[in-house]
């Protein structure tokens, strides 16, 4: 990252800390494998291996901080779960449609898919909103998962390989409230999904600890007020919207909330059905929240303004947006939270990763999960 030689930053030495213990836990044979699901937070090239679904994330200047080229990934380098991967030693997870042998995917596959919902689209199609996003929906990639399970394991008991892996649970579930929104659907509306969403992350994770899984991380949404697009879509004269410490928009983040108090109350029941599961319930809402509320202390000096875009409000511009011919891009990606007005870089996405390596947004933190696996515990924060 561009950051880590600037002594000033806090951010580098807690992903150093972070890789130092990770490293130290994995030679002790934590976890496995890494099997995981979600949308574009988590999309580690599946999207482009489908074609147009990926958008400009297969051409520059998507991929240009860690990797140099475009991967399909939806930031200028790591995500969340790069930082997750290489923090627990082990190697950045394949998208599922690049295909490889059962030795490729041994310590893990990516399901995430670019655009993906909790729900199927037959729930929007119901409801009369024009469904044209990926089918890869959260139910679609565990039923896929589970086709490739046999070839994965390759003579091992899966059981067994579940119940030495780590389960990314998403980020799941905010575009099924982002679709509906760019469609124009009104909050009031799109606020009656959630239970039907957090039913679907549900029904996923009891499917996934049916087949094996013995530890999941489960993300909760981030802050969608202090996204850059939606701060420009919904932009306000009155300051009364916008909360006075961060500058996102209330009503926005309030979706978030009721989405994330939904989603704990859910773990809580699972805590009672799987007492020898170990469920973290990882706090993306406050980890996300923190950056924009000091963003000096990790070295953010625009953090409402996306790095790559244009000369518009919050630096986005939706007939100009990241990858276009006359989009702009900033010269240091890791003075932003934003990427590209929707996605965050890598530098955001590395200090979001420390606070679940490390703590404090994952509860007990993924460096010292094992020990709490041992003790068939489910933890939320």
């Amino acid at each position: 990252m561009a950051s880590v030689a600037s002594p000033p930053r806090l951010l580098p030495l807690l992903l150093a800390l972070s890789l130092l213990l990770g490293a130290r836990l994995a030679a002790g044979g934590c976890y496995s494998a890494i099997f995981s699901f979600g949308d574009s937070l988590a999309d580690t090239g599946n999207a482009i291996l489908l074609g147009g679904l990926g958008g400009p994330s297969g051409s520059s200047p998507y991929g240009r901080t860690f990797f140099n080229r475009p991967t399909g990934r939806f930031s200028d380098g790591r995500l969340i779960v790069d930082f997750i991967a290489q923090g627990l030693g082990l190697p950045l997870l394949r998208p599922y449609l690049g295909g490889g042998s059962s030795e490729d995917f041994r310590q893990g596959v990516n399901y995430a898919v670019a655009g993906a919902t909790a729900l199927d689209l037959s729930f929007f199609r119901e409801k009369g909103i024009q469904a044209t996003w990926t089918d890869k929906s959260l139910h679609v990639q565990i039923q896929l998962f589970k086709q490739l399970l046999p070839s994965i394991t390759a003579g091992r008991d899966p059981k067994d390989v579940l119940n030495s892996s780590l389960i990314l649970m998403g980020e799941i579930g905010g575009n099924d409230y982002n679709h509906p929104f760019f469609q124009g659907i009104k909050v009031d509306e799109i606020r009656l999904f959630v239970p039907s969403v957090i039913n679907a992350i549900s029904s996923g994770i009891n499917d996934l600890i049916e087949l094996g899984a013995k530890t999941l991380l489960v993300p909760g949404n981030f802050p969608i007020g202090c996204v850059p697009v939606y701060l420009d879509i919904y932009k306000s004269d009155n300051v009364e919207e916008y909360e006075s410490d961060t500058g996102c928009i209330k009503w926005l983040n309030e979706l978030s909330k009721y989405h994330n108090r939904l989603l704990l109350a859910e773990l809580d029941r699972l805590r009672k059905l799987h007492p020898h599961v170990t469920i973290i319930y990882a706090n993306y809402y406050d980890a996300m929240i923190s950056l924009f509320r000091a963003p000096q202390v990790f070295g953010f000096k625009a953090p409402l303004h996306a790095c790559c875009g244009s000369d518009g409000p919050y630096s986005v511009n939706r007939n100009a947006p990241c990858g276009h011919r006359n989009a702009k891009v900033c010269s240091d990606p890791s003075n932003s939270v934003s990427w590209d007005g929707i996605h965050l870089t890598e530098a955001a996405y590395g200090a979001i990763a420390s606070s679940m390596l490390e703590g404090p947004h994952a509860n007990p933190p993924l460096t010292r999960a094992c020990s709490s696996t041992q003790q068939n515990s489910v933890y939320d924060f």
